[in-house]
Formats: structure tokens, C-alpha cells, sequence
């Protein structure tokens, strides 16, 4: 099928079926799908848009987002996961506010110099909303042009996605180019489904090769399997008489980067340790329901320790920030998924986080 015979084919379809609704393509300015696109990072669209749609009532404009405190932006995030992709986008709309004046650029070298954009979302940005002819190549486009051209091995390899690259602008239309990236998007997220594709409906059927040779399930090819490491930790629940829970904000860079998190220990000696420390010698820990946590490159198992001290230590790490939280109020900042997890069930507490010192 010709460049011009395989878009108009995905850009009819798309005309009478196609997503025309999201949040984000109401008034498709930059920076609202620039937010989009970081978040649909390896995240589904109906998750996505609720968090979307309180994003941009609290950060409405890139120089909003860009002065406000990372805590907020991470509190906003609490719950996508990926937290990286929230500090990049607070990190690039610090960029974005003192080197190009508050406006993202329309340059697709530029904007892939900011943190966190690559050359797929670089050309979202700009296809969509500024009509500019730029391919991409997300997950759901890389899985269109894989079964219908019959691509073989893993997407993420180097040759293989030089492939892709060729094939998708390849079919890029010069015209209707925003259009055509919101079809292709489209098509792989609602018909080219990664399980039981609607073949029977997609606009590309006929010149398919998964579907002429029945690979659908075969392609694209998988990422080659390999054993995900295990780690353990202690997190650590030290309440205070009023029930309020103790947090420190974990390092910048890292799992869970800049997020407020439990107190943690290698091993229940540790553990131990530092509650005589931060409690006294008559507190004891009290063992909790263990739960994992999986990462995209390893397993993380979690067994929680809860104390209760009847006041608060004299005396703290000075180096480390920290809060006494009740849970059911609002948070300082960010909270992994987990440490929420485990927070929330705790019994009911006082008033506001107060400053641990």
C-alpha cells in the first residue's frame, strides 16, 4: 500500500471512529499535550484523565507549573507512577520559563533537549498541536507498523526501531498530519489491541502481514524474557500519640525521588536500631500484612513494622526533612503507591501534618 493509500485508509477510518473527545484535544495547545503525553507514558487513557483534568486546574499554563513548589507537582502525580516523568516535566518547564520564554519551542531538536521529551513526544507536541508533518512512534504505533508490515524482533531493539522510524515517516501524510498522529495513536489503543485485535474492523486489514499469516499474537515480538531481581526492605510506622505517622522525603534522584515515604531498613536488626533510637527502649514494633512492589526492573518486598511512641523524639536527623502526617489529610507532597497504601490503614488520627524536629 502507497504512503498515501495507507493514511487516507487510517484517516478515514479515524474521521467516523476516532477519539475526538479527550480532555487534551480541547483547545491542543503545547503544553496541554506536552502534559498529556508524559503521562500516557506507559499509563491508559482512562486512568490518565483524571489526573489530566486536576493537573491543569492547578497548573493551567507551563509558567504556573514552572513556579510551583515540586512537592505540589508531585502530590498532583501521586498515584500515575513513573515518578521521573513528573520531576522532567518540572525540571523542563523551569527550562522551557528561563531559556524560551515560557513557550515551549517548535523545534523538535529543541524541544528533544528538554528533560524527559523525546523524539516521539517531541513530534506529538508538534504534530498535534502545531499541525507540523513529524512522525512518532509510541507503543501503540510501534505495534500498527510491526503487525502490518510484519517487523520482526523486539521493538526496542536498535535495528529494529531504525525500522520503524523509516516506516513511520514513511507514512506521515504531508497534510492532515496532527489528524493522522491522533489515527495512528488511535488505531493501535482501540482496534490493534496488544490482545485479541478487532482485525475484522481495522481500516489496514487488507495489506496486513500478522493478519495475512495469522502472527497477530507473535507480533510485535515480546522483550526478551528475563528474571526480575528481588529486594527486601523494612518500612518503618512510627506514630505519635495523636496516631499522626512519621515520613521523611526521600533523596531527589532514585525510586520514588523527591516523594515523602516511610522511614526505611535493610534488615530487622536496623529496624530494631533505629526505633530504640527515635522511640526509646520500651518501644516495640508490631508486624504488619508484607506486601510487594513491582518495578519495571525489579521486585520490591515490603515488610512493615508499626510502633507507637507517645511523644515525639527530642531530637531528629537534621539533615533529612520530615512531618508527623494524619492520614486522611491532604499530604505534604507525593506518596508512592505503596507507602499510601500502607499509611491509609492505619486507624484514624489528629489535625495537620506539624514539622518534626
Amino acid at each position: 500500500m502507497s504512503r498515501d493509500a495507507f493514511s487516507h485508509c487510517v484517516l478515514e477510518w479515524w474521521r467516523e471512529y476516532g477519539r475526538k473527545d479527550l480532555p487534551w484535544q480541547h483547545e491542543p495547545t503545547a503544553y496541554r499535550v506536552w502534559v498529556s503525553e508524559i503521562m500516557l507514558q506507559q499509563t491508559q487513557v482512562a486512568t490518565v484523565i483524571p489526573y489530566f483534568e486536576r493537573f491543569m486546574a492547578r497548573f493551567p499554563s507551563l509558567p504556573e507549573l514552572a513556579a510551583a513548589p515540586l512537592d505540589d507537582v508531585l502530590q498532583h502525580w501521586s498515584g500515575l507512577g513513573y515518578y521521573a516523568r513528573a520531576r522532567n516535566l518540572h525540571k523542563a518547564a523551569h527550562a522551557v520559563a528561563e531559556e524560551h520564554a515560557g513557550e515551549l519551542p517548535q523545534d523538535l531538536e529543541a524541544l528533544c533537549a528538554l528533560p524527559g521529551i523525546g523524539r516521539s513526544t517531541a513530534g506529538a507536541i508538534l504534530s498535534l498541536a502545531c499541525g507540523q508533518v513529524q512522525p512518532i512512534l509510541d507503543g501503540n504505533v510501534k505495534r500498527v507498523l510491526c503487525r502490518y508490515h510484519g517487523v520482526e524482533g523486539w521493538a526496542g531493539s536498535t535495528d529494529v526501531l531504525r525500522r520503524l522510524w523509516t516506516l513511520a515517516e514513511s507514512h506521515t501524510p504531508e497534510g492532515d498530519a496532527g489528524p493522522y498522529t491522533q489515527a495512528m495513536m488511535d488505531l493501535g489503543a482501540t482496534l490493534c489491541t496488544r490482545a485479541r485485535p478487532a482485525c475484522e474492523r481495522c481500516p489496514l486489514a487488507e495489506g496486513c502481514v500478522a493478519l495475512r499469516d495469522g502472527r497477530q499474537r507473535e507480533l510485535p515480538a515480546p522483550r526478551p524474557r528475563r528474571a526480575l531481581p528481588e529486594r527486601e526492605t523494612w518500612f518503618l510506622l512510627l506514630l505519635d500519640g495523636e496516631g499522626r505517622v512519621l515520613l521523611e522525603r526521600r533523596p531527589p534522584t532514585g525510586i520514588w525521588g523527591g516523594l515523602w515515604s516511610l522511614p526505611e531498613a535493610a534488615t530487622r536488626e536496623e529496624a530494631d536500631a533505629w526505633l530504640r533510637v527515635e522511640a526509646g527502649e520500651d518501644a516495640v514494633w508490631e508486624s504488619m500484612e508484607p506486601l510487594a512492589h513491582t518495578f519495571s526492573h525489579f521486585r520490591l518486598n515490603i515488610r512493615p513494622l508499626r510502633a507507637v511512641c507517645q511523644s515525639p523524639p527530642a531530637d531528629g536527623v537534621k539533615e533529612q526533612a520530615r512531618v508527623w502526617y494524619k492520614p486522611g489529610l491532604s499530604p505534604p507532597g507525593g506518596i508512592a503507591a505503596p507507602v499510601a497504601q500502607l499509611v491509609e490503614s492505619l486507624p484514624e488520627a489528629s489535625d495537620r501534618p506539624q514539622p518534626f524536629s
